[in-house]
């Protein structure tokens, strides 16, 4: 290994434990890393000077030199997350220790839209967060979106309920507006970065939930595997697309041109129709009031999304599914149909039984994500990230 290679490789070291531990002095991070404490002090200086990193008071009291505490530098390099659905659009800025210093939420019908209207709108909103965020550096916009993204993570190839093909939205933002400051665009699957919170407490900080399946409910289905803390996407990054499981070949016709996918028994549009109601307010009431045709809709729904995630956990070995969006809002209306097809078809079950429970909070967890995944690359390369600042 270079010299160089060394001091990056290093970098992130020091930089993984600031932002993973709670406020670790020089020498705490010595320990956690296994390199000395005068390399630890060089390497934190330097995280430190290029603004990454902040220092706490010195701790009195202990016995020899004060332990001075490192923290994620608060309000200085921040980056804008945001979530184009097929309903609304979401930006907001996450700066690296987790504060959201400005948020903004936009319904919109954006099913079919041209593709240049639904990214003039979400520019406009990229726009506004990033002027009242008061963030000192925008290193780049995440962008999750409800689909196929490529491996480059620059082109949407195919998200069937926006209507999108084998789309770059970067120019057409960048035509729209969205002036360079705000950093290079990387997209993101919508259930992979809903995914990412929920495996991150803040960014970089594992949330200590090993392995699990994400399931997100909207107008589509889709899915996240949580291996050892990690999000898996897959060889092209792919992976997750439950949705777009077939449960009846000579079903209807889904938005991916495809016959009986998950999505047309369980997506929000199915169920609705299935409950006979245009509208979910509609639909959690009058599943609140018991109505039969509502009950029996929802009860079909969490079947049919049972026998599909019982396929998946068969293959990944995971022992907790997390539901939510849309089926999150169905709560306990939908998870006994869901944990009855799973103690029937889960091979494994009797052995270590799968745990089904709801996301709480989620309701930006795409957009946050989204923000995590853009800060991650500076939290595990800062010398990548100052290196191109100096220059």
């Amino acid at each position: 290994m270079r010299q160089r290679s060394l001091r990056s490789a290093n970098l992130g070291l020091v930089m993984r434990a600031v932002a993973s531990m709670d406020e670790p002095s020089r020498a705490d991070i010595a320990a956690h890393t296994g390199m000395t404490r005068s390399t630890v002090s060089r390497l934190a200086d330097e995280l430190i000077a290029g603004g990454l990193v902040h220092e706490l008071d010195p701790i009195s009291g202990q016995r020899g030199r004060p332990a001075t505490p490192l923290v994620v530098a608060r309000g200085t390099l921040a980056a804008v997350g945001c979530e184009m659905g097929v309903g609304h659009l979401t930006a907001r800025v996450v700066d690296l220790a987790g504060q959201v210093l400005a948020h903004r939420h936009q319904p919109a019908d954006l099913a079919g839209r041209p593709a240049t209207e639904s990214l003039a709108r979400l520019a406009g909103l990229v726009r506004d967060v990033a002027g009242r965020s008061g963030a000192t550096t925008l290193v780049g916009v995440g962008l999750a979106v409800p689909g196929l993204v490529s491996p480059d993570a620059d082109e949407v190839l195919k998200a069937p309920n926006l209507g999108w093909t084998e789309l770059r939205p970067g120019p057409l933002l960048a035509r729209a507006g969205l002036a360079p400051a705000t950093g290079p665009l990387a997209l993101i699957n919508e259930a992979d970065a809903a995914a990412v919170t929920l495996a991150e407490d803040l960014p970089g900080r594992p949330s200590g939930r090993d392995g699990f399946l994400y399931v997100s409910g909207e107008v589509g289905v889709g899915s996240a595997a949580v291996l050892r803390g990690e999000v898996t996407t897959g060889r092209h990054g792919w992976a997750g697309e439950l949705g777009h499981v077939c449960l009846d070949p000579a079903g209807e016709r889904c938005g991916c041109g495809a016959m009986g996918c998950l999505e047309t028994f369980a997506g929000r549009r199915a169920v609705l129709r299935a409950a006979g109601v245009d509208d979910s307010d509609t639909l959690l009431a009058r599943l609140a009031d018991g109505d039969p045709r509502t009950v029996e809709a929802v009860r079909r729904a969490g079947t049919a999304l049972g026998v599909a995630v019982a396929g998946a956990l068969n293959l990944l070995d995971l022992q907790e599914v997390v539901l939510g969006g849309f089926l999150a809002e169905l709560g306990d209306h939908v998870v006994p149909a869901v944990e009855s097809e799973l103690r029937e078809r889960v091979l494994s079950h009797r052995y270590a039984p799968v745990r089904v429970g709801l996301e709480d909070g989620g309701e930006w967890r795409a957009a946050t994500g989204s923000a995590h995944r853009v800060l991650s690359r500076v939290i595990n390369d800062p010398a990548g990230w100052l290196d191109a600042a100096a220059s």
